[in-house]
């Protein structure tokens, strides 16, 4: 394939991936992250995953995505904007992350994906590849860095100086060659330490280290087990996520409204007070939730987080 053909396919991609509404599309070539391999290593050493035991598993896949898709030649990197400026009516309900505010950003994002590898194989030819939405190891953030979409942030989350880190990223990795963008993002964090002073569990260990076992995410979403006790009366009313270190980030000041209808908040999820989280039924909990991200943590895990909450806090628990 000529450079031109790999130019005009690059731009009709991300022409389309514009129509079906990703925030930002990024294009880099399928290779070794020789990078990250020692970082993504010593943190598995350190055991910051926690109880997270699928990220000790496929090394060298998380790090090579032509071992997940056979003669892989480009990864497209995509943002999906998930902002909203509205708040749950009760300030001191327990407290949920906005990005679970509305539809389950899996089906959503997968259906895009699908969608704009329709269009590259109506519009180019049959190209193989694969829609990634959190379901495989592939280091998202890694791949929207090298793509230019941002830079990684002190509290890893990707960041970007147009619009923030209210967003989700996914990948398609298609067998095709492409125009890459080959000028990385650079790191505009500076001297500013918020993220790391604002989060409750002294979860960023250092500037972009976060110890993921320590995180209120993982601690309401991905624990099984129950929340060690050295917790208790730092989780600042978070039941299911946490948005702290994303709230206090400067660059999210230009976080911009989010046109995805299936990201509008649920009435029933902003509308719960405190008493009606603390007497939520499994019923109801199936009714509210069955299109949800919430529904990963189960009817007992969300139990347990608000039983786990400080009494007084941010929500009242007697």
């Amino acid at each position: 394939m000529c450079v031109q053909s790999r130019s005009a396919n690059s731009k009709l991609i991300k022409e389309a991936a514009k129509q079906l509404g990703f925030l930002f599309c990024g294009i880099s070539k399928a290779e070794f992250l020789e990078q990250e391999a020692p970082r993504l290593e010593l943190w598995l050493k350190k055991n910051m995953h926690g109880e997270m035991q699928y990220m000790e598993n496929h090394f060298d896949k998380r790090l090579d995505p032509r071992l997940l898709v056979d003669g892989a030649k480009s990864v497209i990197s995509l943002g999906v904007n998930y902002y909203t400026d509205a708040m749950q009516a009760d300030p001191d309900a327990p407290k949920i992350s906005r990005y679970a505010y509305g539809a389950d950003y899996h089906h959503v994002i997968k259906d895009k994906l699908k969608q704009l590898l329709q269009i590259i194989n109506e519009q180019i030819g049959e190209v193989g590849g694969r829609v990634f939405v959190d379901s495989a190891p592939v280091l998202d953030k890694a791949w929207a860095k090298k793509s230019g979409m941002g830079w990684i942030g002190k509290n890893s989350n990707l960041i970007s100086k147009k619009t923030g880190s209210f967003f989700f990223l996914a990948e398609l990795i298609i067998d095709l060659e492409l125009e890459y963008d080959i000028e990385p993002t650079a790191d505009h964090c500076g001297s500013c330490t918020r993220c790391i002073d604002a989060c409750p569990t002294d979860a960023i260990v250092g500037p972009y280290v976060v110890d993921g076992s320590r995180c209120i995410s993982y601690l309401t979403i991905e624990l099984k087990n129950e929340i060690p006790a050295e917790f208790k009366d730092k989780m600042d009313g978070w039941m299911f996520g946490c948005d702290i270190c994303q709230e206090v980030c400067p660059w999210n000041r230009f976080s911009v409204l989010h046109n995805e209808p299936a990201f509008d908040p649920h009435p029933d999820i902003l509308g719960l007070t405190g008493n009606d989280w603390q007497e939520l039924t499994e019923d109801v909990f199936k009714k509210v939730f069955q299109k949800s991200a919430v529904k990963r943590t189960k009817f007992s895990g969300l139990q347990r987080n608000i039983s786990f909450l400080k009494p007084g806090g941010n929500f009242d628990s007697q």
